[in-house]
């Protein structure tokens, strides 16, 4: 499995920014073809401290030919273009592979 991962930081407006995140933008980025799952995760703090990250999403495709499609789709460009329309300035997108240990 392959997983594209985007990690937010804390955004100034967080009501605002969860009613964009859960009220239109996981409905799009849902729709990307090939997407098997899609776990979101609030950050609700650090053994470190306090954490400047807000949230976690994980989405996972088969691999990376599967993750690659699903971008190029009209579904992930849709995806995309909503990301950076309300926090482009928050995210950090990240690409990994699970390892069984």
């Amino acid at each position: 499995m392959v997983k594209l991962i985007a990690l937010y930081k804390t955004p100034q407006d967080q009501h605002a920014f969860d009613e964009h995140y859960y009220g239109t933008h996981t409905d799009v980025t849902k729709k990307i073809p090939g997407l098997r799952k899609m776990e979101v995760t609030k950050i609700v703090g650090s053994p470190m401290g306090e954490s400047k990250y807000y949230l976690l999403c994980e989405m996972y495709y088969d691999n990376h030919e599967a993750l690659q499609a699903g971008m190029k789709s009209a579904e992930g460009r849709a995806s995309g273009k909503d990301l950076m329309s309300f926090a482009g300035d928050l995210v950090t997108m990240m690409i990994g592979e699970e390892v069984n240990g």
